[in-house]
């Protein structure tokens, strides 16, 4: 077996990208995630593997996938990746002053019913540090992420976001968002302190599709509860949602995030358990949670949910 030269891992981007094709499982997908073609990452990888004297890829029926050694690679270029964002931390935050800037994705109910709280408690203890927030929901989020436009990303644990042990972030938990019976104010079961879902069965419903987060866990809810929702409305818009049942167009379920501003002729009420829930995580990438302006954000995300 030919030896690894000394300047094996020197070559970071490529890196990168193999890292990236682990995660996305396809060239397509991940030329898709870096904006380059599928020509130029085939280039890449293929590279690499001259580079190191061994194939980082192989045929797999009509796929290709990593081999064993590339794998093992990745094992120890995470833990390099992960020492790098800490050492530009680090540097960053040599004078150990929380200045600076710090760009924050999230998903819009986090923004309408998260972030304003945080921002208070930012401004309150580094004053010198600046916030910026954008809009961002997974798999954008992540490749911004990646990418370094943003600097912690704020998600809800569902298809699109990474795996729990994804080498690639620290995770902070934040916590489960409930959802609620959202109902007309002159529904029957508006009195009720809290209401079993199996008594919205014969409902309208209103919704949203089942490709985002809160429409799945309807659809789920429901289904645990026994029955399929007659949804008659789809929007991923939640003040859409709110003023269609207050219209009386259906009943709903709300995430307590987005209960901000709701409209009269709408009342909201707790599931009775298992009350569906979404769970919320921050992410940064390995690394950069030793960073005492990182940490500082992590740790106002986490008090701002309490």
């Amino acid at each position: 077996m030919t030896p690894l030269s000394v300047d094996f891992m020197d070559d970071l981007r490529r890196l990168r990208v193999l890292r990236e094709f682990r995660e996305r499982g396809s060239v397509t997908a991940t030329a898709a995630a870096l904006h380059l073609t599928a020509s130029a990452v085939s280039q890449q990888l293929a590279g690499l593997s001259r580079h190191l004297g061994f194939p980082v890829t192989r045929p797999e029926g009509r796929r290709v996938v990593l081999t064993p050694r590339a794998r093992r690679l990745l094992d120890h270029a995470d833990a390099v990746f992960a020492r790098i964002e800490r050492a530009r931390h680090d540097l960053d935050s040599w004078d150990d002053v929380t200045h600076g800037a710090v760009t924050v994705g999230a998903f819009p109910t986090a923004i309408t019913g998260l972030l304003p709280r945080f921002l208070d408690r930012v401004r309150a203890a580094a004053p010198a540090l600046r916030i910026r927030l954008c809009e961002a929901e997974p798999p954008a989020l992540f490749d911004q992420l990646d990418a370094g436009r943003i600097t912690v990303g704020l998600a809800v644990s569902f298809a699109g976001s990474p795996a729990t042990a994804d080498p690639r972030y620290h995770r902070v938990d934040l916590g489960p968002d409930e959802l609620d019976a959202a109902l007309p104010a002159d529904h029957p079961l508006a009195g009720e302190e809290r209401i079993a879902l199996t008594a919205l069965a014969t409902e309208p419903w209103v919704s949203g599709d089942g490709q985002g987060c809160c429409g799945a866990i309807t659809a789920t809810a429901c289904a645990a509860a026994g029955f399929v929702p007659d949804i008659v409305h789809q929007t991923n818009d939640w003040q859409a949602v709110a003023q269609l049942v207050a219209h009386g167009h259906g009943v709903a379920l709300i995430p307590r995030l987005a209960q901000r501003s709701l409209p009269d002729g709408l009342v909201v009420r707790p599931i009775a358990d298992p009350a569906p829930r979404r769970h919320l995580f921050a992410a940064v990438p390995e690394g950069a949670q030793d960073s005492p302006v990182i940490d500082l954000v992590l740790t106002e995300l986490r008090a701002s949910r309490e």
